[in-house]
């Protein structure tokens, strides 16, 4: 008879951060200020970065994950980890983000893309993409600003 070995699967989230302390995202630029920091240094003209934030319903800050990291050109974006780490930090709402290193801020077809499948997998679990941003050093796209969430 063989063992049956099975591994035991362990997700974790702890919130540090008081409640009353919670940084509040009302609008695109106040996403680009919190979003400049996260990007890990020096890297904003060097590789494209993908990172979500994850946000209760009074839009304070839960948490945030770096989803990937690609080339000069692109990154590639598993839509699992993003709705994984949203359920887990019991986010309501999620923002999005990525920088262009070419400092181009139109969205690509496949930026696009990414976006309206992100948004399709979030409201299965009732969860809401309220912006995706494009940053780069010297400014941002936001595509709720833009009419295109």
């Amino acid at each position: 008879m063989k063992n049956n070995i099975v591994s035991e699967v362990e997700l974790t989230y702890k919130n540090n951060v008081p409640y009353n302390q919670r940084q509040k995202i009302s609008n695109s630029q106040g996403a680009y200020e919190i979003l400049t920091n996260l990007f890990p240094e020096n890297t904003m003209d060097y590789r494209e970065t993908f990172i979500v934030l994850y946000l209760n319903r009074a839009n304070q800050v839960l948490g945030y994950s770096v989803i990937s990291q690609g080339g000069t050109s692109n990154t590639t974006v598993d839509i699992k980890m993003v709705i994984q780490t949203a359920l887990l930090a019991n986010a309501s709402c999620i923002m999005l983000a990525h920088n262009h290193p070419s400092g181009n801020l139109h969205p690509s077809s496949d930026d696009n893309r990414i976006t309206n499948r992100i948004i399709e997998a979030a409201r299965l679990f009732d969860i809401t993409v309220l912006d995706h941003i494009i940053i780069t050093n010297e400014s941002y796209y936001s595509f709720t600003d833009n009419g295109n969430i």
